[in-house]
């Protein structure tokens, strides 16, 4: 019913916006910047600082500044997978 994650982002770079249907998700940042986008709001979370993604929400996360962005990010649900992703805007190209 949960796993853990380290994520780092690029200098610049960003997630595709997305939801899920069966998971929400809590990220913590460790180090750097992070602009995260929820439900068309946009927040920016400093180091030890922390979100709570709800399921179903629409998310993104950016790192807009020039060092990594990292970050841990507790998933919890009924299922854990990766194909529970439905990206709604992604810049690799990906469905």
């Amino acid at each position: 019913g949960y796993q853990v994650k380290r994520i780092v982002v690029a200098p610049g770079g960003r997630l595709s916006r997305q939801r899920h249907d069966r998971r929400a998700e809590h990220w913590v940042v460790v180090s750097g910047l992070a602009v995260v986008e929820l439900d068309g709001v946009e927040r920016e979370l400093l180091p030890n600082e922390s979100i709570h993604i709800p399921r179903r929400s629409i998310h993104r996360l950016t790192n807009p500044i020039g060092t990594p962005l990292v970050l841990i990010e507790v998933q919890c649900g009924d299922y854990v997978g990766e194909d529970d992703i439905e990206r709604l805007d992604d810049i690799y190209g990906r469905v």
